[in-house]
């Protein structure tokens, strides 16, 4: 009986599940199959496999978003701004204490949403004036420090000249030159 296998030997292989390649995985003591850990050359099969897929993915994504869409879509024509330039404005500034006097110098120009706007602030050009003189004139030479102060300058001076021309509105106020002396 030397090539009948013992009933023992063969309850012990049957409770084992033969796994790829006729190896058999071991039983943990609590019933979960433990796997063995693929061969290098089969983890480097799945990485470049992971890594064909992104590549094909992202060429996917980079053609759709490079070509657009199929459909001719309407432009739509963004209308060209309009730019009305003011007369220059020197205005003294603010005297905190110093002992001589500080001068600015600003060239304006409003940036009109439209063209059909112009004849429309053409007559109220002297209430944008006065609201600018009155305005600057009360500025110190620190409010004009940094690219901040020049932002908060041409905010409110854009929010002023919207009050005169109301209800006509500008969408902004250009600096073609500022001089602080």
């Amino acid at each position: 009986m030397a090539g009948k296998p013992k009933q023992a030997d063969v309850e012990e292989e049957d409770d084992k599940p033969e796994g790829e390649n006729g190896q058999s995985a071991a039983k943990s003591k609590f019933g979960f199959l433990k796997f063995k850990l693929p061969s290098l050359s089969m983890k480097s099969m799945i990485i470049g496999g992971a890594g064909l897929l992104m590549l094909a993915g992202g060429g996917g994504g980079a053609y759709f978003f490079f070509k657009g869409s199929d459909h001719k879509e309407a432009h739509v024509a963004a209308k060209p701004a309009t730019f009305v330039d003011l007369p220059d404005v020197l205005v003294n500034l603010s005297n905190t204490g110093a002992d001589r006097t500080q001068y600015l110098k600003v060239k304006i120009v409003l940036e009109l949403p439209d063209a059909s706007l112009v004849p429309q602030i053409q007559p109220l050009m002297p209430r944008v004036m006065d609201a600018f003189q009155t305005y600057l004139r009360e500025l110190r030479p620190t409010d004009l420090d940094g690219s901040a102060g020049l932002y908060r300058l041409k905010e409110e001076l854009t929010r002023r000249v919207n009050a005169a021309v109301a209800p006509n509105r500008i969408t902004a106020v250009l600096f073609k030159e500022i001089v602080v002396q």
